[in-house]
């Protein structure tokens, strides 16, 4: 099938890829648009992990304030040139998070952020909780771990689910975006603050 100009810019204009991507995608899905989509997102999000050791400096500190101004959030959000942080897809991400972390309250950026003091507690309570529950001891690892995955996906921002699109963890929509812009993004940090709240 002939891949026209009209077909490669329509594409671009859907994924923000470039043209020449465009149009190697359409040549590979036979002019499918939709399959062209799916094959720029696959190729995308595995570029984005090959990036994953790039220096990410650049970027934007945005801020959400809901209910009347009783609640606001201050996230950090990294890229790696000035350039991808003043796109609209960049600043959209940095709104989207800052909205979620006012919504979902998390308590960190990654499980790898998580004391360690903190997973051996909940272990111990997990493990005291299936005992209780009468389940026999060799299956009470599994049901930690289960919990503490559930733990993880609770209260780790790129982990939950995202307030917008629960389809999604908040993790996939940054691979996203950074595949979309073709650079490294970091969530660097985040502060929540509710009105009269104690900062911990």
């Amino acid at each position: 099938m002939e891949i026209t100009p009209e077909m490669v810019k329509r594409l671009r204009e859907m994924s923000g890829a470039g043209m020449m991507d465009c149009k190697r995608a359409l040549t590979e899905a036979e002019g499918d648009l939709t399959r062209a989509q799916e094959i720029l997102r696959t190729k995308g999000l595995a570029a984005a992990k090959k990036r994953a050791d790039r220096v990410a400096r650049q970027g934007v500190v945005d801020a959400y304030i809901h209910m009347k101004g009783t609640l606001g959030v201050l996230v950090e959000v990294n890229c790696e040139t000035d350039f991808v942080a003043n796109t609209d897809d960049f600043r959209a991400l940095a709104r989207d998070l800052a909205m979620h972390v006012a919504a979902a309250d998390p308590r960190w950026i990654t499980r790898e952020e998580v004391p360690d003091d903190v997973v051996a507690g909940e272990r111990k309570v997990f493990a005291e909780q299936a005992r209780e529950q009468g389940k026999p001891d060799d299956i009470v690892p599994k049901i930690v771990e289960g919990k503490l995955e559930a733990f993880y996906k609770d209260n780790c921002l790129l982990e939950q689910a995202f307030v917008k699109d629960d389809s999604r963890a908040v993790g996939d929509l940054v691979a996203e975006t950074s595949a979309k812009v073709g650079e490294k993004i970091e969530v660097r940090r985040f502060a929540r603050f509710r009105l009269g709240e104690e900062t911990t």
